[in-house]
């Protein structure tokens, strides 16, 4: 078999894998000033420090110096406790959006707000790798017909929905 047809044939078949690969989500703009307060999380793809979360899941935002946001995260544990959470997310230099990085956390997850009701009722945030999701609501039950325009925002970004948790309020 002749090398150019070899080289070419690694080539094609190189690029055609690249054009399977979904491109990364995108982050939107933000006014931090609207987005901070308090957050209702509705649904999650759950990351590991969330399992011990049995449901009230709450986060809330407050503007922070630099373009950061600090974050205090809350959640009702198995045995009625009240486990918390708080740090600051920071932007990185070539930030696209609203795009943080958890410096709190170890590693430090990226944490990107990727669909935002323009009414700012809902937010969905995600990890670019779509491992991590959160539909988050301004209120402790969101209408079905926003969690769709959420859900719908997530799945327009590439995120797989199959095993969305759904997160108790009270």
């Amino acid at each position: 078999m002749p090398r150019h047809f070899v080289c070419t044939l690694l080539a094609t078949l190189g690029l055609a894998g690249l054009a399977h690969a979904a491109p990364p989500p995108k982050a939107v703009a933000i006014d931090p000033q609207r987005y901070a307060g308090k957050w209702y999380e509705i649904a999650s793809l759950p990351t590991p420090l969330q399992r011990r979360c049995v449901g009230d899941v709450t986060v809330e935002y407050t503007v922070a110096p630099q373009g950061a946001l600090h974050i205090d995260n809350r959640c009702r544990t198995k045995h009625g406790d009240v486990a918390a959470m708080s740090g600051l997310a920071v932007p990185p230099e070539q930030a696209a959006g609203a795009q943080y990085r958890a410096e709190f956390l170890q590693p430090t997850p990226d944490y990107w707000i990727i669909g935002l009701d323009s009414e700012y009722r809902w937010a969905v945030v995600g990890s670019p790798d779509r491992k991590t999701l959160w539909i988050l609501s301004r209120t402790p039950q969101l209408p079905a017909s926003l969690l769709e325009q959420a859900r719908q925002a997530a799945r327009a970004q590439g995120y797989t929905l199959d095993e969305l948790r759904y997160t108790p309020q009270r």
